[in-house]
């Protein structure tokens, strides 16, 4: 029983400390909201992401992936981009992760394995994050990042003129690929078992 409680005890932990950082920031260093709350939304972000990968029931998993979709819209939000805000609020957290969810309630055994396939490749997993992540900090490092004094706002109308103008077509390919992912999931879920493979 403690050992489930493990990822949740870690990640308040982070989004405790993370928290006291961000009040640092804002209190002592004179930073403003703009920056805790881009810290805070990050550390969110983290912390549910890797209760993802540490949890072991896969419904409170998507439930964090949920948590991680919405962190990252409020960063959305702050770096001035309330568009891609809104898509990802609506498209990921209200459709993608929903139809995830369904999706695993709907195709779940009872006589599912206690332990989850993915929880056996720990090793590689953890290898080839630490790959990725000297790889990211590496280009981290050598970006030129010339910041800017203010963050470039784009206007909601004028990128949904833009989406819906110049790139209808594709918009819409996108769309019936979707429809036809919902179709196929369905399909398979109710797909008797001894039916056609």
């Amino acid at each position: 029983m403690i050992r489930h409680l493990i990822p949740i005890v870690l990640g308040l932990a982070v989004l405790g400390i993370v928290t006291a950082i961000a009040a640092i920031m804002l209190i002592f260093l004179g930073q403003d909201w703009a920056d805790a709350l881009f810290f805070i939304f990050a550390a969110v972000m983290i912390g549910s992401a890797l209760l993802v990968v540490t949890m072991r029931d896969i419904i409170r998993c998507g439930l964090a992936m949920i948590v991680c979709f919405g962190s990252l819209a409020g960063i959305y939000l702050i770096l001035g981009a309330p568009l891609l805000a809104a898509a990802q609020v609506i498209v990921y957290i209200g459709a993608i992760s929903v139809l995830i969810l369904f999706a695993i309630m709907l195709t779940q055994t009872k006589d599912a394995p206690s332990r989850l396939v993915f929880q056996t490749q720990a090793v590689p997993a953890a290898i080839a994050s630490i790959v990725i992540a000297v790889l990211v900090a590496l280009a981290i490092g050598a970006t030129d990042w010339g910041g800017a004094d203010d963050p470039i706002r784009l206007a909601t109308s004028f990128m949904s003129s833009v989406l819906f103008d110049a790139y209808v077509l594709p918009f819409e390919v996108v769309s019936v690929l979707l429809l036809a992912a919902v179709i196929g999931g369905v399909y398979l879920a109710k797909r008797e078992k001894g039916g056609p493979s």
